[in-house]
């Protein structure tokens, strides 16, 4: 799978109409799904990628309805309102595995817009060297991680492939 697909208007890329093709497809499957949807300044030597994307004030989220691509402008719905919304790019990029879309609005030439499905908010825990314990189960294995101080147990289940994939991990 190709990690970032870009189409950009007047383009003399033979994959553009192409591209452009997956695009829609991608922004058409969001119907029904809650998003986020974040603009930002690009600064003059950035990658949109390298912008702090950290949910701001201003950030929405919603479930969006009847996404759609007419011409080249992207239209849409949030599924509260009657209201329909548009935005006509100069350049669009889908980053396929992150499940992003920046749009490059032709209106706003330094904003960047990043629309994607919202995503899971892992919890985070910092072990700074636990106890481990290891137990055989199977053909995979049980690993428990404790960390005395700050009272927390990890309990991991490794099938067969995970397991040999953390061995090959740890050197």
């Amino acid at each position: 799978m190709q990690r970032i697909t870009v189409w950009q208007q007047g383009s003399t890329n033979p994959e553009n109409p192409n591209n452009f093709a997956v695009i829609k497809q991608w922004f058409d499957s969001l119907n029904g799904k809650e998003i986020t949807w974040r603009q930002r300044l690009i600064p003059p030597t950035a990658d949109v990628r390298e912008i702090d994307w950290e949910p701001q004030r201003f950030d929405e989220s919603f479930l969006i309805s009847n996404p759609e691509i007419r011409g080249i402008t992207l239209y849409w719905h949030k599924s509260d309102s009657q209201q329909e919304r548009s935005t006509t790019p100069y350049k669009l990029e889908l980053d396929a595995i992150h499940q992003q879309l920046y749009i490059y609005p032709q209106s706003q030439r330094e904003v960047a817009i990043r629309v994607g499905l919202k995503a899971a908010i892992y919890q985070r825990f910092e072990l700074n060297n636990p106890q481990v314990e290891y137990n055989q189960v199977g053909e995979g294995c049980l690993l428990t991680l404790r960390d005395t101080e700050q009272l927390l147990e990890v309990k991991v289940n490794l099938n067969p492939e995970n397991l040999q994939q953390l061995k090959q991990l740890i050197p």
